[in-house]
């Protein structure tokens, strides 16, 4: 993507020197680079939003396997104590 808008912004700038002294069309090159920019940033953004989301789905899911993991020690533990207790 970077590469579209590097190749983008490189024509836009090859448009305004070959354009000269032509103010619309240097303004029309400039809105075609500001958008392009913005749109990638807008990309870059959702990228590092969703690869966050996908971060943070996998850390709760690991820290719920771990907390499975506790409760069932738990138990088990609970259950060796009262064996325990009962032969007393």
């Amino acid at each position: 993507m970077k590469k579209i808008a590097l190749t983008l912004a490189a024509v836009s700038a090859l448009g305004l020197a070959a354009c000269g002294s032509n103010t619309a069309a240097n303004n029309a090159a400039a809105n075609t680079t500001n958008a392009t920019t913005e749109a990638m940033n807008d990309l870059t953004g959702a990228a590092m939003d969703a690869s966050n989301a996908a971060s943070n789905a996998a850390s709760d899911a690991a820290n719920a396997a771990g907390s499975a993991a506790d409760a069932a020690a738990n138990a088990a533990s609970s259950a060796s104590n009262a064996a325990s207790n009962a032969a007393k």
